[in-house]
């Protein structure tokens, strides 16, 4: 704008000056009106360098008289007064427009597209005994092939500076058929419903309330579309099947841990999500989907921090460790063989342990819980408050740069012993699993994982006795939009 403002000045004074006349009498007359005539530019240029060396707060939207003095007019025969003043330059800085509702929106989502495998082992097996199978993918049987995990839809936005909203379906849930036991699979279910409220400017305090995440252990909190492995594991997982359930939670964040979470975001770590340093909960302890059964609330509380090593020497410069631990008490009613849900409300409580060195480049992630909750007893036949359990080691080294794009080899094992809930009459888990895995990235929205897996397991299922055992290969494909 000070550039145009000037350039005005010197169009202003042109326009002032009028023409030499073409019938000058002699040669020093015209000289004469020549040198006028230059000294009135040299005037003009020292206000157009005045102008541009001028405050930026000194000229806004026009050029005024006290931001670059007006040059004086030059006096010629025949030429008429030069304004006293520059003329106005129009603003262009029009007032910023408050966002409509509408664009306060965003739309996103993912697609998981998995091909599964049983290469060696208990594909199938006589009726009582364990088939390989997994909890956390319904996808992994004898006949399976080609799988959606997952088809997730989100739509959240502010609609204050202090309230947003978030809400996502899946839209790759299986339902049973009423009349044989077929699955029937793309059904929509509702996933995440809930609006926050930031109780302060800078956003450090909020409350949730709806159906979200419970913050309990870190790998649950870790959105599917973030996680390495292509499951969550059994030890953590049977805390909170489906991660969700219907409540409120309060949360709270330094803004030192923000600052570290946010370098790790741009560097493009894994992150486990918007949940806070510290998160209190209280929900009603069924699961995601399910009818509250008791007056009793599952209660949570998790903490988590960050520390940077830097201090510890140059090994360690850049790398950040974060440590936190989770606890849950609750009171559960597993559904029945016979039908509907067990009228007696068992033990489920919990308490839990965490730790990731972020991969920069190598990283380890672990995590281990113990507690008590219930579990189909074979020889009474019937479901008791038992103890349980278990956790996973997981070691990655993040290739950022390569001839093929990023990409991110792992390892994992994992181990449990204990009940899940989610599954009538909430049968005994015995899992042993080592997993060899590499996630690449091609292009920024798509990810492709292959991993390979040793399985030890019981079936989900109090009927079927035994563990099963074999390999299995699985693959991944996942798009971002």
């Amino acid at each position: 704008m000070k550039g145009r403002g000037a350039s005005a000045l010197i169009v202003a004074a042109m326009v002032a000056l009028p023409p030499v006349a073409a019938r000058a009498q002699s040669v020093q007359e015209l000289q004469r009106q020549i040198d006028e005539l230059k000294a009135a530019v040299q005037t003009l240029t020292a206000a157009l360098a005045a102008t541009k060396a001028a405050p930026s707060g000194a000229t806004t939207g026009q050029v005024t008289a006290s931001a670059a003095p007006a040059p004086a007019p030059v006096a010629l025969a025949s030429a008429a007064p030069a304004p006293a003043t520059p003329l106005p330059v129009a603003s262009s800085g029009a007032p910023a427009r408050a966002k409509a509702w509408y664009e306060r929106i965003q739309v996103r989502g993912y697609t998981q597209l998995r091909y599964n495998s049983i290469i060696s082992g208990d594909a199938t097996a006589p009726g009582n005994r364990s088939r390989l199978r997994s909890v956390s993918d319904s996808g992994l049987n004898d006949a399976g092939n080609f799988s959606l995990r997952r088809v997730r839809l989100v739509f959240q936005g502010d609609v204050t500076d202090r309230i947003s909203f978030y809400l996502q379906h899946d839209f790759a849930t299986a339902v049973a058929s009423q009349s044989v036991g077929e699955r029937r699979e793309s059904f929509g279910q509702l996933r995440d419903a809930y609006v926050d409220v930031a109780l302060d400017r800078a956003k450090r305090f909020k409350l949730r309330f709806g159906q979200s995440k419970v913050p309990y252990g870190w790998e649950n909190l870790q959105s599917s579309s973030n996680r390495l492995p292509l499951d969550r594991s059994d030890a953590i997982n049977s805390a909170v099947p489906g991660e969700r359930d219907l409540g409120v939670i309060a949360f709270y964040t330094p803004a030192r841990v923000q600052r570290i979470w946010d370098d790790l975001g741009r560097k493009g770590q894994k992150l486990f999500g918007s949940y806070g340093a510290f998160s209190l909960g209280a929900f009603n302890g069924q699961g995601i989907a399910r009818s509250e059964q008791n007056k009793t609330l599952m209660l949570t509380a998790m903490g988590t921090w960050p520390f940077r090593l830097d201090g510890l020497g140059d090994a360690f410069a850049g790398q950040v460790l974060e440590l936190g631990a989770s606890v849950m008490r609750n009171k559960v009613q597993p559904d029945t063989r016979t039908g509907g849900v067990s009228p007696v409300a068992f033990d489920d409580n919990r308490v839990g342990l965490h730790a990731i060195l972020y991969p920069q480049p190598f990283g380890i992630q672990a995590e281990w819980n113990w507690g008590r909750g219930p579990e189909f007893d074979v020889a009474a036949q019937a479901i008791r408050a038992k103890k349980l359990d278990g956790g996973y080691v997981q070691t990655m080294y993040r290739v950022e740069e390569s001839p093929i794009g990023p990409f991110m080899p792992y390892a994992r094992w994992q181990r449990y012993r204990g009940g899940y809930k989610a599954a009538i009459n909430a049968p005994r888990l015995e899992t042993d699993e080592v997993e060899l895995g590499v996630e690449w990235q091609p292009i920024k929205a798509i990810e492709l994982t292959l991993a390979y897996a040793r399985m030890k397991r019981n079936e989900a299922d109090e009927r079927r006795l035994g563990r099963a055992e074999g390999s299995v290969i699985r693959s991944q494909l996942q798009w971002n939009y």
